[in-house]
């Protein structure tokens, strides 16, 4: 019976498979389901996919973690190994990673790690166990993890030991009991992935413990609205930076979506006086927003970290005001090279989730994703094992740092903040003119030269700082 079955089954399909290929090779293009090949190759599977998700529902299709472009091309630039013109840093030489955040401030926010848990909030992206597992596992490295926009959750306070808040939009973290007990305050007017564009959760989607975080009432949506409450012109920006600064004690920043008016956005914060700037690339992730919002709004994160440290550089007070950089980073070598350029510390978001998640993705595979482990209103979010995330966090940016301080060995460096722009190179000219890094297919000697014939400007001194002597933040390469 079995071997019939079997016969009759394989019949079968070796009949539908052979009258599928004779009609692929019959017909023609308007009558051939081969048409959707070409069409997505055109459109692109995630465009057509999304260009549907449009005609069901007729509303923008919230795409989660961010923009699928890699604008960035961290992938481009090389750092230096060193071997006889500077010597490699000896094994026994322990690397620093530590980092202050607010050196100015009343109480600097010092981090054992530069790497911290990027702003996803509780209620609008992650689940309470999610948010728990994640300030567990900063606590256990030394970093800090951010509250995003949303209330003060008490758990994640208990669990964190360093916490950073953003003073939000919604203004639900923007009283003196809430934001005197956090550990740096972070001003949020907006995002890389979705820049200042307000956001809504309906009330139906916000549960009872939602609802108190919050201080919603019963029926009341959560709204983030484009512009920060009581904030419409910049004198009312510098005034509320220097108050929280005296009312809470601790460094103060701002928050903005990278943009092309960043010197502009930066020279309002210094006369502000903020003790950090985050800027958060177009790379940067978010619990859902519309796709146009997530490719065609802002800046790359590369240029973007690239031109605001070297505007705090001009200022001089590169040693004075923090800058942390968010967006897309991915790999060690992402958070090292964004360092090299002049962060003085990074925030890991996508990347972080998915360690999180970690082999607990087996619960959901494959029917849904494993982000429904750590999603606000999913479907198990309660399968979560908090602990068990928490050592992954923890082991993931354990990890992350430890290949950085490989690279520091490399390059004769005692600290992950000495790592500079001329510790690496690109084979791209546009980069090197762009970053002020060089061109790693000529000698040193001859940037300057390579650089006329390029542009056809021999009187023109390049604007890129090339030659430039390393500039150490904290100490001075080993020779």
């Amino acid at each position: 019976m079995f071997k019939f079955m079997s016969n009759f089954t394989r019949s079968i399909a070796n009949e539908v498979v052979d009258k599928a290929l004779e009609r692929l090779a019959r017909d023609q293009y308007t009558e051939n389901l081969f048409e959707m090949i070409p069409i997505a190759k055109k459109v692109g599977p995630i465009n057509l996919m999304e260009i549907i998700m449009r005609s069901s529902k007729g509303l923008p299709p919230g795409r989660p973690l961010g923009s699928h472009i890699r604008f960035s091309p961290w992938e481009k630039l090389l750092f230096n190994p060193v071997h006889l013109e500077r010597f490699p840093t000896p094994e026994n030489v322990p690397i620093s990673t530590a980092v202050t955040i607010g050196k100015r401030a009343k109480k600097p926010l010092t981090l054992s790690i530069p790497l911290m848990i990027a702003a996803m909030s509780f209620g609008g992206a992650l689940s309470k166990s999610a948010k728990i597992a994640l300030a567990k596992g900063a606590s256990m490295i030394g970093t800090a993890t951010n509250t995003g926009e949303a209330g003060l959750m008490e758990e994640e306070r208990e669990a964190a030991t360093k916490l950073i808040g953003q003073y939000n939009r919604g203004g639900w973290l923007n009283t003196p009991e809430k934001y005197k007990r956090l550990d740096a305050i972070e001003i949020q007017l907006g995002q890389g992935a979705q820049g200042s564009t307000p956001q809504r959760t309906a009330a139906k989607n916000i549960g009872k413990y939602y609802r108190e975080v919050f201080e919603l009432r019963e029926g009341e949506d959560a709204l983030i609205k484009s512009r920060l409450p009581g904030v419409d012109h910049k004198d009312q920006f510098i005034s509320l930076v220097r108050k929280l600064q005296v009312e809470a004690g601790v460094p103060v920043g701002l928050k903005i979506a990278a943009t092309h008016h960043l010197e502009k956005e930066m020279q309002i914060a210094i006369e502000a006086g903020v003790d950090f700037i985050t800027i958060d690339g177009a790379e940067g992730g978010t619990h859902a927003a519309a796709p146009i919002l997530e490719d065609d709004l802002g800046l790359p994160t590369l240029y973007a970290v690239s031109r605001a440290a070297k505007f705090l550089s001009k200022k001089g007070l590169k040693t004075e005001v923090s800058l942390l950089a968010t967006g897309g980073l991915v790999t060690p070598g992402d958070c090292l090279k964004s360092m090299a350029l002049g962060a003085d510390a990074v925030y890991l978001g996508t990347a972080v989730m998915m360690a999180l998640v970690g082999d607990q993705m087996t619960k959901t595979l494959p029917f849904e994703p494993p982000t429904d482990l750590v999603v606000y209103n999913a479907k198990i979010t309660d399968d979560l094992d908090i602990d068990r995330s928490a050592k992954h966090v923890f082991h993931f940016l354990n990890s992350m740092v430890h290949e950085m301080e490989l690279v520091c060995y490399s390059l004769g460096r005692t600290n992950l903040m000495d790592v500079s722009r001329n510790d690496m190179c690109t084979l791209d000219p546009f980069l090197s003119i762009a970053l002020g890094v060089e061109l790693g297919y000529i000698s040193p000697e001859e940037q300057q030269a390579f650089y006329r014939r390029w542009t056809g400007t021999p009187n023109i001194e390049p604007p890129s700082p090339f030659h430039q002597p390393p500039t150490s933040r904290t100490e001075q390469p080993l020779h």
